[in-house]
């Protein structure tokens, strides 16, 4: 019994852990088939933190997200609905993009795992409520985006209440209508702030309150009761407003009703907003009453009127605080019949900064500008100001505390008459007129004495004169035509010079202060190390864009000076070689040129002592080894070949050709030669004391009698091997006779002589002295007929 029980626990057991293998197979399988699918649909994911789906046509979120995924973006699809289960293992994102879907419905719980997340996305989707269940367990968002859905209203609370770390928000949407008070709770502080409220009409008082800083929030707006209403709400709370799209009838009822001091609220913003004359003195008049104010801007608006304010109501009103005030590309429609703004000078006496930019002004009236007392920038960028008008705009006493004056890009025609105008501005420090066509500049100009900083690039300006004013800082003449430049700049620390014609540096003893300087995209080609040098208090330079060649001077210095790297702006990747073409496009830090292409001359000077020591080791071993004779020789034999191997009988005019040294002769005229030719019969001796035709070439002789003679006879001596023409007979006859494979030689040896005196390039005859007989001229008497026996025997052999 105890043994059945034992079996049946055991099977259980076996049982278990069977269907225990068999979840965890398919638990791994699913993953596996889910991590797959993935793949497919994504395949950015794989392995990687980021995994961008964007634009890939899918309308469901992919399964298979895993904790190492940090950013997820799905925008751009065609998603519909969030399940709770699509996120769940997610739990390490940071920023999750789902803008530009079709999404409707999300899961209450669909975020709960994504504690994490910093960003989330949900813009431009068809979400027609928002939820805070979403939002409950985002406790580390900053960012979230909502714009473009269809929501008409945040509900009857605050779907953000939960978010204590949101920095920036933005809302809204065509259909968004209603905000109400509590939609806005548990924000206490936000970065930025951004409504599209264009169809807001229902604001109740006080639903902004809750958020008590706001560094810049951005409303679009067209119903100016809303409008008021927001301002009076974020009086103590907003940095900077920024309202757009209004169209700024607004109502007389004051925009701080019932607020107490201090106000937040420092910087004002009207985008792509349209007023009208009535209503642009009032607004002026509501806005004195924000204190704090201090900037105003208004950017792509419309003034609709010709300038007839309520200057008397405004006056009345008070003096402005505003400091700052920015107009840029501002339309009035009746331009031309524009008033000249009489009426207005004192609001404007507390004014420091002044834009008006692409605005089309053409001139400021005098006594307007006279009233300008504390304005210190001026920018006038992208106007239709001409020297005609200029004098108005900058007559005596106007403008009298500025120091910064943009001009730039208007229709300024003359410098020196530029020059003129400005000299009304005694405390003027900065100038910019570029972008004006001035073209040639006269010899000497007049300027302000505090100048300090002069922008004059983009004038089409071909040379630089004195009038450009001593006192300069800061000189800036880019893009101009200019080929040289040395002006004496003494108190010069920053030089512009990029895309001009300069081939060069500048000399540094004009500039000696020089801190900056850019000439990049000039057609500098090089700099030496004494140019860089010269500039003793240079910081920065910005020699980029060249076309530089790499010379092996340049590269040596670019190499070997340690503040190339501190000192030139883009170094290395924006200094690339033009030439030589072989590192043509190749960074100059990255060149290194070979010892024949640095140093050519003395590669060559060197090539020449080396030849030329070869060619005197070869005179030295020539002359050592005999090379001349040999050449000699070879001439003479290639001469020699040139004729017969041997002339018909009848050429044959000797018995014998006696070759013999000079100190030999005693001997052979007195002794050998009356021996022979005195015998019976006599034999017939060629001597070239007496045979050789006069004026003819001694080699010539010496061949032509060989070769007219039966025998080569040969009287060997010391003296002999050292005598220069024996050598030449015995040499020519070793070539004839040994080439020949004759007989024809016949050697006498007058006095012993040891083989190894014979000279070694007579290597043939060396080897016939030791193979053939030779008569020895013997001593003794007795033995001399033997030897006259046997010599006039060989000769008639």
């Amino acid at each position: 019994m105890q043994y059945i029980r034992f079996n049946q626990t055991k099977h259980k057991s076996r049982t278990t852990h069977t269907w225990q293998a068999w979840a965890l197979y398919m638990v791994l399988a699913a993953n596996l088939s889910e991590e797959q699918v993935l793949k497919q649909a994504c395949p950015s994911c794989d392995a990687t933190q980021l995994c961008n789906c964007s634009s890939m046509g899918l309308d469901f979120i992919p399964p298979g997200l895993t904790g190492k995924i940090t950013t997820l973006n799905l925008a751009h699809n065609r998603i519909k609905h969030i399940r709770s289960q699509d996120l769940q293992q997610a739990v390490n994102l940071r920023a999750l993009l789902l803008q530009f879907n079709k999404i409707s419905s999300i899961d209450e719980d669909s975020f709960h795992s994504l504690g994490k997340l910093e960003l989330l996305d949900l813009s431009n989707n068809s979400l027609a409520h928002l939820s805070p269940v979403w939002f409950g367990h985002l406790f580390s968002l900053q960012h979230l985006h909502l714009q473009g859905n269809s929501y008409r209203d945040l509900g009857g609370s605050s779907p953000f209440s939960r978010l204590r770390n949101l920095s920036s928000l933005h809302l809204g949407n065509a259909q968004f209508s209603t905000i109400r008070q509590g939609n806005f709770e548990g924000i206490v502080v936000l970065n930025k702030l951004w409504i599209d409220g264009g169809n807001l009409s229902q604001y109740e008082p006080g639903s902004l309150k809750p958020i008590k800083m706001i560094n810049h929030m951005i409303i679009n707006l067209r119903n100016t009761n809303v409008f008021s209403a927001i301002v009076r709400d974020l009086l103590h709370s907003v940095t900077w407003l920024e309202v757009r799209e209004i169209k700024l009838d607004i109502e007389k009822k004051s925009l701080v009703q019932n607020s107490t001091l201090p106000f937040r609220m420092r910087k004002l913003t009207f985008k792509d907003a349209s007023i009208t004359d009535e209503y642009f003195s009032r607004i002026m008049i509501l806005l004195k009453e924000i204190t704090s104010l201090q900037e105003i801007e208004a950017i792509d608006c419309v003034l609709e009127g010709k300038g007839e304010w309520d200057t008397r109501e405004i006056e009345r009103s008070g003096e402005s605080f505003v400091e700052t005030v920015s107009v840029i590309n501002v339309m009035i429609p009746n331009f031309h019949l524009f008033f000249d703004l009489e009426g207005i000078e004192s609001q404007v006496k507390k004014l420091k900064r002044l834009s008006i930019v692409s605005s089309k002004v053409f001139m400021v009236p005098c006594n307007l500008a006279r009233h300008f007392l504390s304005l210190l920038y001026l920018d006038f960028h992208d106007n239709l100001l001409g020297n005609n008008r200029l004098d108005e705009t900058i007559c005596k006493t106007a403008w009298p505390s500025l120091q910064t004056l943009n001009l730039s890009q208007n229709s300024l025609k003359s410098l020196k008459r530029t020059a003129n105008s400005i000299t009304h501005l005694p405390k003027l420090i900065n100038l910019d007129i570029s972008q004006n066509n001035f073209g040639e500049i006269p010899d000497a100009c007049e300027w302000p004495k505090t100048l300090k900083y002069l922008n004059l690039s983009s004038t089409q300006i071909p040379k630089l004169t004195a009038c450009i004013p001593p006192s300069l800082e800061v000189l800036d003449v880019s893009a101009n035509n200019l080929r040289e430049f040395g002006l004496q700049l003494p108190f010069l620390k920053e030089l512009y010079l990029a895309k001009n014609q300069l081939k060069t540096l500048p000399g540094a003893a004009p500039i000696p202060n020089l801190v900056s300087m850019s000439i990049r995209r000039n057609k500098l080609s090089s700099f030496s190390r004494e140019e860089f040098e010269s500039f003793k208090q240079m910081e920065l330079l910005d020699a980029s864009d060249n076309n530089f060649i790499c010379s092996c001077e340049f590269l040596s210095f670019i190499n070997h000076q340690a503040r190339i790297a501190q000192v030139l702006v883009g170094w290395p990747d924006k200094y690339v070689c033009d030439s030589p073409l072989v590192v043509r496009g190749m960074q100059v830090g990255a060149v290194h040129l070979s010892l024949m292409e640095c140093h050519r001359s003395l590669v060559v000077s060197l090539i020449c002592v080396l030849v030329f020591l070869v060619v005197l080791i070869l005179v030295a071993i020539g002359y050592k080894y005999h090379a001349v004779w040999y050449l000699r020789m070879t001439w003479a034999w290639l001469q020699a070949k040139r004729k017969p191997k041997r002339g018909p009988a009848k050429d044959i005019c000797y018995d014998a050709f006696v070759s013999y040294s000079e100190n030999d002769s005693e001997w052979v005229e007195n002794i050998m030669v009356r021996e022979l030719e005195q015998a019976c019969p006599p034999f017939r001796l060629c001597l070239h004391k007496r045979d050789f035709v006069p004026g003819k070439w001694i080699v010539d002789n010496i061949i032509d009698s060989i070769e007219k003679s039966h025998k080569t006879l040969f009287v060997l001596s010391e003296h002999f091997v050292q005598s220069e023409w024996c050598k030449y007979e015995l040499d020519f006859s070793h070539f004839r006779l040994f080439d020949e494979n004759n007989d024809a030689a016949i050697l006498i040896l007058l006095e012993p002589i040891q083989s190894k005196t014979i000279p070694k390039r007579f290597c043939k005859l060396r080897k016939f002295m030791n193979t053939k007989t030779y008569l020895e001229w013997p001593l003794e008497e007795q033995q001399q007929e033997v030897f006259w026996e046997n010599l006039k025997g060989a000769l008639k052999s």
